[in-house]
């Protein structure tokens, strides 16, 4: 276990450094265009790019360019200053994680509470009503783009244009620390928007998955030995068909924690993925180069983690 922990680790390192060559490649090779004059702004004269360019090392080779970039971050966790407001993008992206946090963690277990119990319910009771409405719903929640989806609630449920007020602070986010109840209420929409298209994948990734697992000689032998049902289905269905859910959720959690764009634009909720939004609107090179580098490194660890946890999940999964 411990030896492949290490040669996760050193891949992982190695994803990691493609992932940041890749963007920085493309960021201050390929266009936009000089990163001078997105520094300099609007109608910069001559001198001023020629300084730029001296001061931030843009003057330099690439791969120098590269290798002092890599540098910082290696050493210093430094990934630059934003070109607009002239902070430390690392002291940018901390401050907006804890928005970002609160965000995943809310819609993770919206999600899996009620895709883990619709999906379980759903291929016990095959072709019952209840499945036939599940899956229907299923294959709505899906279908609905999610910024459709936000922008229909804030119609609906936000203080200011909203028409039903049932949900306090809604559509204006507020911190934990600041007020929890506001903070409740400011993020009750956006986890049920984030988690509406989730929770029915996962749903029928677990019926599926269920449905063939409940048909294995050892379920028959459980309910022989004069198990429960409801011991059968959650303590050997579900544990044995739970593999691609673990899956499924460790790359979402590192993809939301990277930041989820759309849902905290809509709703304007001030994480990791607005900020990304903000930088990509005025092509701030260092937050986008930032904000990639922090969700990739999210989705690495998330999945390091999944897969060290299928030894623990699933009996027949052993690493030597």
């Amino acid at each position: 276990m411990v030896r492949y922990i290490i040669r996760r680790l050193l891949w992982a390192a190695l994803t990691l450094i493609i992932v940041s060559f890749v963007t920085f490649f493309i960021f201050y090779v390929l266009p936009p265009g000089d990163p001078a004059v997105l520094r300099a702004g609007h109608f910069p004269n001559p001198q001023l790019l020629v300084d730029i360019r001296h001061a931030y090392g843009f003057d330099k080779p690439f791969w120098v360019q590269y290798w002092l970039y890599m540098r910082a971050i290696l050493l210093h966790f430094n990934f630059g200053y934003s070109y607009q407001v002239s902070q430390p993008v690392k002291t940018l992206i901390f401050d907006r994680l804890p928005a970002t946090i609160s965000l995943t963690v809310g819609a993770v277990v919206i999600w899996m509470s009620v895709g883990m119990t619709v999906g379980a319910i759903s291929a016990v009771r095959r072709r019952s009503l209840l499945d036939r409405f599940t899956i229907v719903g299923s294959l709505l929640a899906i279908s609905v783009p999610t910024f459709w989806l936000g922008l229909m609630t804030l119609f609906l449920f936000s203080n200011d244009i909203g028409e039903i007020h049932i949900f306090d602070g809604a559509g204006t986010y507020v911190g934990l620390t600041a007020n929890p109840g506001r903070w409740f209420g400011s993020l009750l929409l956006p986890w049920l928007v984030l988690s509406a298209s989730l929770a029915a994948f996962y749903a029928r990734l677990l019926r599926s998955q269920l449905i063939e697992t409940m048909s294995q000689d050892y379920i028959r032998t459980a309910r022989a030995k004069g198990l429960s049902e409801r011991q059968v289905v959650w303590r050997h269905g579900v544990r044995a068909a739970i593999t691609p859910i673990v899956t499924a959720l460790g790359i979402d959690i590192g993809f939301l924690l990277g930041g989820a764009v759309i849902v905290e634009t809509v709703f304007n909720v001030p994480g990791v993925g607005y900020l990304a939004y903000q930088g990509i609107h005025s092509a701030d090179l260092p937050i986008i180069q930032g904000t990639v580098q922090f969700g990739a490194f999210f989705i690495v660890i998330a999945n390091l983690i999944v897969d060290v946890s299928y030894a623990f999940l699933d009996p027949r999964v052993r690493y030597s």
